[in-house]
């Protein structure tokens, strides 16, 4: 069986302070407010998202895929960050494919923000540069540049040319 999608991809991040990763996504990242509700605790444990009541906010990026920050009534302790990714089992991130990342990094590291991978953006093959950091609560993005787009994506260059 295929999953036949019907919109573009969503992402979820389960938050601590839902006020301070509205801020990074909607006003550091520039993802659009859609809409925001709260969910009652009946309804949030038979989703088997949260023992409690969580508010969930949606935004969108340009290419309409949406993030979704939920806040459970009673948010978790914070965890302790790990040096590498990959060190932490089941490790997630979110990856925003973008045209300037010299221009991203910068803008990212005015409003704050440390990067994992240094000051500067890391190439990883030819053409194809990315750079990883955390939003306010941890969660992990990459931030990706490819010089040539349609080498990595020929489904939307072909779909568009």
């Amino acid at each position: 069986m295929k999953l036949d999608m019907t919109s573009p991809l969503e992402v979820g991040i389960a938050c601590r302070d839902l006020a301070r990763l509205r801020h990074f996504y909607e006003d550091v990242l520039g993802l659009s407010f859609i809409s925001e509700h709260q969910v009652p605790a009946s309804k949030a444990t038979e989703s088997a998202l949260s023992a409690g009541g969580y508010t969930v906010v949606r935004l969108q990026t340009s290419n309409g895929e949406r993030v979704k920050l939920l806040a459970p009534a009673s948010p978790p302790p914070a965890q302790e960050l790990g040096a590498f990714i990959l060190d932490k089992p089941n490790a997630v991130y979110i990856t925003f494919i973008i045209e300037d990342i010299d221009a991203a990094i910068a803008h990212l590291r005015q409003e704050g923000t440390t990067f994992m991978t240094g000051e500067s953006r890391v190439e990883v093959r030819p053409g194809v540069y990315l750079a990883f950091c955390h939003d306010p609560e941890g969660n992990v993005i990459e931030l990706v540049q490819y010089e040539d787009i349609s080498s990595y994506r020929t489904d939307l260059t072909q779909r568009n040319g």
